[in-house]
């Protein structure tokens, strides 16, 4: 297998000079010097069981991955503003014996770091470090990343990621989204998840392309790096988009790029048209999960319609179920849970058999806890998540996705969450919270959707609102609604 970060037009043994190929927010390096400082640090690291990076958006972060791939140690991106408690169980949990930082501040007495009782060196990451030393390629199914993530209980949970589900992923992208060494990609996410991590740094070194993040993912700064750089390729969450859809300067900036993406969260279908409008580009839309990667994704050559999110990349199946594991049809109208198999998938999670148990079937296809339609061309609509998203309302299965489409389809609505509340009578009603326009009444928005969608389908209760909870990643928390 080619090694997760070498481009398709170098091999290990000719590691070439892409001048350029990372700039993160003003600062760059070379593909050459990268390689060479990245070796450096696997000489320092090499024999770790785990090695923990303080994942700040900077290019320490990507010598410090680049070293653990390396190395064949796995990596552990660590959220810059954890806070006490959440990075002490990650640090704790992964079994991490090293912590690699941009910008340490360790004991300075021991130059260590404690969490848990357990002593840890800080190394420091220096990206003026050069060595020439060479390392055997790590074994396919041996583990690169250790992701962890959120659920609705307890602390989170550490995802098992090979190396060769990352390559699987990259290259099934690279085919959907025909990206090549001659894109230049331009993001400003952040660097400890998927998204940020896996698609816009290790995306970039396997592809060849060049790489520019902008530090901080503002429209202004999007627009400059079309200008400056010769952005062909924008990475963005539905809140990232939704800026530069308000910024119609910053959007037309972006008419001379190649390819709109759009992930993390579901993009509303009033910042798809207006984007649309304003740079020339119809953005493409894709899904996946930590525990999955990107499964599914519209094609760069296929119709990219609102609300969508495309077919399977190629090796990954998808199916739809029911709640008792019944197969649901690809009508697309019809709901079930969607479950995934394939390349891409992790190998589950860190010492927790009960969690492995619990998201995979007995066949082997992952449990995504998310709801979907698929449609007879295979095209995927996810209308949300099983527990938040699936409301069951006098015998009626709703997805809160449509309804909440359905508000975002009213001009004086700009956001919009959608939950099922208990009740006596129907089991579960339908309640949105609404972010809206001054004027605009909780009575005609239910009007409104009924007018749209079945009438079953109409908030009983509207909730207006401010603004709408959201995390890190511009996702919606609906478990802070009700």
């Amino acid at each position: 297998m080619r090694p997760v970060a070498d481009p398709p037009d170098r091999s290990s043994d000719n590691p070439g000079d892409h001048a350029g190929a990372i700039e993160i927010d003003g600062r760059s390096l070379s593909r050459a010097d990268l390689d060479a400082a990245a070796a450096a640090l696997a000489e320092r690291i090499a024999g770790a069981p785990a090695v923990a990076v303080r994942a700040t958006a900077s290019l320490e972060t990507v010598v410090a991955v680049l070293a653990g791939l390396v190395a064949g140690v796995p990596v552990v991106p660590l959220p810059p503003d954890a806070g006490p408690r959440e990075r002490d169980h990650i640090l704790g949990d992964s079994g991490a014996t090293l912590l690699l930082d941009p910008d340490p501040d360790p004991d300075p007495e021991h130059g260590a770091a404690r969490w848990n009782g357990v002593a840890a060196e800080i190394v420091r990451i220096d990206v003026d470090a050069r060595s020439s030393a060479r390392f055997a390629v790590p074994p396919p199914d041996a583990i690169a990343l250790i992701l962890y993530t959120s659920g609705t209980t307890g602390a989170p949970k550490g995802v098992l990621v090979p190396h060769t589900a990352i390559a699987a992923d990259v290259d099934a992208l690279a085919d959907a989204w025909a990206w090549t060494s001659e894109d230049v990609l331009v993001h400003g996410l952040p660097l400890f998840h998927v998204h940020g991590l896996v698609l816009g740094v290790l995306g970039a070194l396997r592809t060849g392309s060049r790489l520019v993040h902008t530090g901080r993912p503002t429209p202004t700064r999007y627009a400059q790096a079309a200008a400056e750089a010769g952005g062909t390729l924008f990475f963005g969450v539905p809140t990232v988009w939704g800026r530069i859809a308000e910024d119609p300067d910053s959007a037309r900036a972006l008419a001379g790029a190649r390819l709109l993406v759009s992930g993390s969260a579901p993009l509303p279908v009033p910042v798809f048209e207006r984007l649309a409008e304003l740079t020339g580009h119809r953005p493409v839309e894709r899904y996946g999960m930590t525990e999955t990667l990107i499964t599914v994704s519209t094609r760069a050559d296929g119709e990219r319609v609102p609300g969508t999110v495309g077919v399977p990349v190629a090796g990954v199946a998808t199916r739809l179920v029911d709640d008792h594991g019944r197969p649901v049809p690809h009508d697309g109208t019809s709901v079930g849970e969607l479950q995934v198999s394939g390349r891409t998938l992790s190998d589950g999670y860190l010492n927790r058999p009960d969690a492995d148990s619990a998201s995979f079937t007995a066949d082997g296809w992952f449990r995504t806890g998310d709801v979907a339609t698929i449609a007879p061309d295979g095209t995927h609509r996810i209308v949300g998540r099983a527990s938040t998203d699936l409301i069951k309302s006098g015998g009626y299965r709703i997805g809160a996705g449509e309804v909440e489409g359905a508000l975002l389809a009213h001009p004086g609505v700009r956001e919009a969450a959608v939950i099922g509340a208990p009740h006596a009578d129907l089991g579960q009603e339908v309640v949105a919270y609404v972010v809206a326009d001054a004027g605009v009444e909780a009575a005609e928005l239910t009007d409104f959707v009924a007018g749209t969608l079945s009438v079953h389908k109409r908030p009983r209760r509207v909730v207006l609102m401010t603004e709408l909870p959201r995390n890190a990643m511009g996702k919606v928390q609906k478990t802070l609604l009700g």
